[in-house]
């Protein structure tokens, strides 16, 4: 199959020494796999759910991609591989896309997984799937010719449809499992039923989810695991010591500040990816219906209220990077990062609220905004930051704290926020995960992650529309330069960091990185040394 040159984009990005994150390689361990044992992974928070069709939170795909599958995955290049699908081919005009899929594969319930699984599950995300609407927008049926055939039809071409079909971003669903119209009511969210290597057993609200091996999985011999079991706790320092006391084999959520000294541990590794699928980021969002936050001059200030190198290095202790768009800096012919185009610069801040008509009160203070924020440690931390950073400008800052579930609707549904602090993966293409920033249609239809500003500007929406279609990689960087330099006056939100991917486990542990979304692995071929 013939790959398009958007395939081999994230092959020249580099970032520098120290701590600085890089992309995903596959070590390749000179020894011979062994099989058993479970592999402990620890966890900070918890996930809404474990099928990311309604929340696609980085929480719930780190488990979910145990349970379910894609059609396919990539290696570190971003070459496609086969899953559920073994083969593929795309038509001249690039509207249709045949899949021949896996043969004698079984749902972890016995039931026989089809072509049928497939067409429910892109026509679901499409639906439903917070980023579904853009990715597949284009999508108009899912052919079912027989059970081992699926003909993805288009009415506009899609060119980087492929990058969405893996089990982390769109994974195949168990038609059977949503017996309903209203796919909000099934027990597959909590309770997921997948063709992958590890079968859902439990998962003990507040405590733990517990997977065991697929005894009958569809890779001979795989998986090597005899289950993985992941603990949720309160904090990255809890993390931490779990994997320093023998407790845990893996974390992706240590405590930054511990990084240093896990590394002098000996019987553990420390590794800091950039997520090249993902593109996860710091976003600090503005709610534009708070008639302050609509004068395009005060948003213009708080954001040269922010200084961005004092975050990475303060907060993620030079793990991060400053981000000068929402459009990754990997995509480098889609980017056009230039020098920060708002610089920290406090007495500038200043200077745009006097002029927009808020000068300092007796009590030094301009006018109040309530600060809600993705929970996490790093974001709390930079949260407690902006609040300080504002307050010596004369804005005052109320936090507002709270899970997940609560952070979703106060911010979504609610709209019960002045300005959002929130981490969103930019993911494999500016279309698929850019774009919900300020797509107008998220005003309307509602879902997680997707234009919590409210931003709405026509000629964005034909930009973004126009490079959604377009198969010239030139003509399609033209259409996001456009875009970035409109949004970076509008400024409807304001990127502050890239973040790092970090991998923090026991020597014991092998394999554990095996696709270019670093932690969205299967673990099918992880094993533990004795």
């Amino acid at each position: 199959m013939k790959m398009s040159r958007r395939n081999t984009l994230l092959l020249g990005a580099a970032f520098g020494a120290g701590l600085l994150p890089s992309l995903p390689t596959f070590a390749q361990s000179a020894k011979t796999p062994k099989a058993g044992g479970i592999l402990n992974a620890i966890a900070v928070g918890e996930p809404t759910t474990l099928v990311p069709l309604l929340d696609s939170n980085t929480r719930t795909r780190v488990i979910s991609t145990k349970i379910l599958e894609g059609l396919v995955n990539f290696d570190d290049k971003f070459n496609p591989r086969p899953v559920l699908a073994t083969s593929w081919s795309i038509s001249e005009d690039g509207l249709r896309y045949t899949f021949n899929l896996r043969q004698g594969v079984k749902w972890h319930d016995g039931k026989h997984f089809s072509s049928a699984d497939v067409r429910f599950s892109l026509l679901a995300f499409k639906r439903l799937g917070p980023r579904g609407r853009i990715t597949f927008a284009n999508v108009t049926d899912v052919e079912t010719p027989d059970p081992h055939t699926a003909i993805v039809v288009l009415s506009k071409p899609t060119p980087f449809l492929l990058r969405a079909l893996t089990g982390g971003e769109t994974p195949i669903l168990a038609a059977h499992t949503y017996p309903t119209d209203d796919l909000t009511t099934s027990k597959n969210g909590t309770s997921p039923i997948g063709t992958g290597p590890f079968v859902f057993e439990e998962w003990k609200r507040g405590s733990y989810v517990k997977l065991k091996k697929n005894p009958v999985y569809w890779q001979a011999g795989l998986p090597y695991l005899d289950g993985v079991v992941t603990r949720f706790v309160g904090d990255g320092a809890s993390a931490s010591i779990a994997l320093e006391t023998g407790e845990a084999h893996l974390s992706n959520d240590v405590s930054l500040v511990d990084i240093d000294r896990l590394r002098q541990n000996p019987q553990l590794s420390v590794d800091i990816y950039t997520d090249a699928y993902l593109n996860n980021a710091q976003i600090f969002e503005f709610n534009l219906e708070n008639p302050i936050l609509a004068k395009t001059d005060v948003r213009h200030a708080l954001a040269h209220a922010i200084d961005r190198n004092f975050i990475v290095d303060a907060i993620f202790f030079g793990a991060a990077k400053p981000a000068a768009s929402t459009i990754p800096a990997v995509f480098s012919e889609y980017n056009d990062e230039v020098p920060f185009q708002y610089p920290f610069d406090p007495q500038k801040a200043s200077e745009l609220l006097d002029g927009a008509g808020f000068s300092k009160k007796d009590d030094g203070i301009r006018f109040s905004l309530r600060l809600a924020f993705l929970p996490g440690d790093t974001f709390k931390k930079t949260a407690e930051y902006l609040r300080s950073a504002f307050g010596k400008i004369g804005v005052r800052v109320d936090i507002l704290d709270g899970d997940l579930g609560t952070y979703i609707k106060r911010i979504y549904n609610e709209r019960g926020f002045d300005i959002n602090l929130n981490g969103i993966s930019r993911l494999f293409d500016p279309t698929a995960g850019v774009q919900r920033l300020y797509w107008s249609d998220g005003i309307k239809n509602v879902a997680p992650y997707v234009n919590a500003a409210h931003y709405n500007n026509p000629e964005v929406d034909k930009l973004f529309r126009a490079a959604a279609v377009e198969q010239d990689d030139a003509k399609r960087a033209s259409h996001f330069k456009k875009i970035q330099a409109i949004v970076g006056v509008d400024l409807p939100n304001f990127a502050i960091v890239a973040l790092p991917t970090i991998v923090a486990r026991s020597a014991q542990a092998q394999s554990i990185v095996t696709t270019i979304d670093v932690t969205s692995g299967d673990f099918a071929a992880v094993w533990l040394e004795p």
